[in-house]
């Protein structure tokens, strides 16, 4: 394929900027608050997940609370009645079983409020925990927010100079004979470099010192026709830096 060296000589500048917009991908790619962000999500399940432990025991305790206020009434309720019985008038037999039984229920009442009371008191301190537990999500959401905040105006920015160097591109690529550019992207998919340029004898792709027989080869080659490495297969454009 043939083309005007200066024309050559242009495809130096569309690969700087397919070399600019290949580091802008591997910068949207690798961006270091993707990792940030990883172990802020992971902080946030944690923190979630301690504080629905947290509820799950309360839960379990509102219930034994309300179970043990449940029987504390019931003994209250069977003391009153035998207390009435007591009042009315019992016979000398009921009054000794009543007496009996309200001693007992005395003793058990007594038990279960005490069992109540360690109910609320470990209550109380799950409770705080519960309280911890919901600022310390709080603050890792509001960090995993913020993380994720960063990120997305890093986005922007890379977006924006994304966009430049499109438009950049689109120009230069309008500048070339379509066979040329279709030759070019057929070694940019291939190779990730489309061409480079040829300097000291040595490919700017590859990095490799070209031999002296193809040096040879590419010196007696006409200025307007298109060479390529035969190294890594890329356009060679060449200046009076290639050393020919």
């Amino acid at each position: 394929m043939k083309a005007d060296p200066a024309v050559q000589r242009g495809l130096l500048d569309l690969a700087e900027v397919d070399a600019e917009l290949n580091r802008i991908d591997h910068r949207r790619r690798t961006a270091p608050e993707l990792a940030e962000i990883a172990e802020a999500e992971k902080a946030v399940r944690a923190r979630r997940d301690a504080r629905v432990a947290v509820q799950t025991q309360l839960d379990d305790l509102d219930r034994e609370v309300a179970r043990q206020e449940k029987e504390i009434d019931a003994v209250r309720a069977r003391e009153e009645r035998d207390r009435k019985l007591l009042d009315a008038g019992a016979g000398a037999r009921q009054v000794a079983d009543l007496e009996h039984e309200l001693e007992s229920l005395v003793r058990r009442k007594a038990a279960l409020e005490d069992d109540l009371l360690e109910l609320m008191e470990r209550r109380e301190a799950v409770e705080a925990d519960g309280q911890h537990a919901a600022v310390e999500l709080e603050k890792a959401e509001a960090a995993l927010a913020e993380v994720r905040h960063r990120h997305q105006e890093n986005l922007a920015d890379l977006d924006s100079q994304q966009a430049r160097r499109d438009a950049d591109r689109a120009k230069l690529v309008a500048t070339f004979p379509e066979p040329l550019v279709a030759q070019y992207e057929r070694k940019r998919k291939a190779k990730g470099i489309g061409a480079a340029l040829l300097r000291a004898r040595r490919c700017g792709a590859c990095r490799l010192e070209l031999d002296r027989r193809v040096i040879s080869v590419i010196k007696e080659t006409a200025p307007d026709e298109v060479v390529e490495c035969e190294e890594c297969g890329v356009i060679l454009v060449r200046t009076a830096e290639s050393g020919l």
